[in-house]
């Protein structure tokens, strides 16, 4: 009997495999981001084989896993694809890759953290937990001590925004939870992170509206501030009783059989 050994199917590019069976991605990749000086490292792949795997990381598109092996059923997969950037004090201190191959009853993720090295190349590769796989991808794009800095790199409109809201946060007129929120919208809008704000195509009578950026909800809350001193002054001018709520506004207080004078379509403005 004559043995014939079965080639190996691991990698995109194996032409024995049917078009139909090749890794499919489940999401489009993020557009690229982040330092300029980052962006050269787009359309090219870097690999590391450990054991019997080998792992690609393509910065800006996937990683995925090959098994190398003759079985029948050997796996190759998405590990993640490329949906955006991890922040911390200012700098980018990672890459998320996302909505990779299924697993149980998620996805498989990885995250690919940039180290300075000589020469760009995949270090390491490990699964700290389940489906959750951290890269080491060592590179001289990040040697210098500056090249991973968030601020200097966002446009101007955007620097103004992150400088009033540490004005706000250290004059105390914000929480950290909303110092923290307000980054997260700058650092949405530099495209650096994947949104998570809902779009609303229209407003919707009784819900709060939402501002797009700290000054405009500066400058809606001093209309607003406004607006409450002319109707204070206008129902105290009137002879009309009120009382205060704070930010809740203003709460007329019914007087039984008194005729309450003044202009009678001012409480249809209520």
């Amino acid at each position: 009997m004559k043995i014939v050994d079965e080639p190996n199917t691991f990698g995109l590019n194996n032409a024995i495999l049917a078009q139909g069976s090749r890794l499919q991605p489940k999401v489009t990749p993020s557009p690229v981001s982040g330092p300029a000086h980052l962006h050269r490292l787009a359309g090219k792949c870097f690999s590391l084989t450990e054991s019997m795997y080998k792992y690609e990381f393509c910065p800006f598109h996937n990683v995925t896993q090959h098994e190398q092996s003759f079985r029948w059923n050997a796996y190759s997969g998405i590990l993640g694809i490329w949906q955006e950037w991890e922040i911390v004090n200012n700098s980018f201190t990672g890459m998320w890759m996302r909505d990779g191959d299924a697993c149980a009853s998620r996805n498989r993720q990885t995250k690919v953290h940039l180290t300075c090295g000589g020469s760009s190349k995949l270090a390491t590769v490990s699964e700290p937990s389940t489906c959750v796989y951290h890269l080491t991808f060592e590179t001289p794009l990040v040697c210098h001590p500056h090249s991973l800095l968030v601020y200097p790199i966002l446009r101007e409109t955007l620097q103004k925004e992150w400088d009033e809201a540490e004005q706000a946060r250290y004059e105390g007129l914000i929480t950290e939870q909303g110092y923290n929120n307000l980054l997260r919208d700058i650092f949405e809008d530099a495209g650096f992170l994947k949104s998570q704000r809902v779009k609303v195509k229209a407003e919707v009578p009784g819900l709060p509206r939402t501002h797009a950026s700290f000054q405009e909800c500066s400058e809606d809350f001093q209309k607003q501030s406004e607006e409450m001193e002319r109707l204070r002054a206008l129902l105290t001018q009137n002879n009309i009783p009120f009382e205060s709520n704070g930010s809740r506004g203003l709460a007329i207080t019914a007087v039984p059989n008194q005729q309450q004078w003044g202009d009678t379509g001012f409480l249809d403005l209520l």
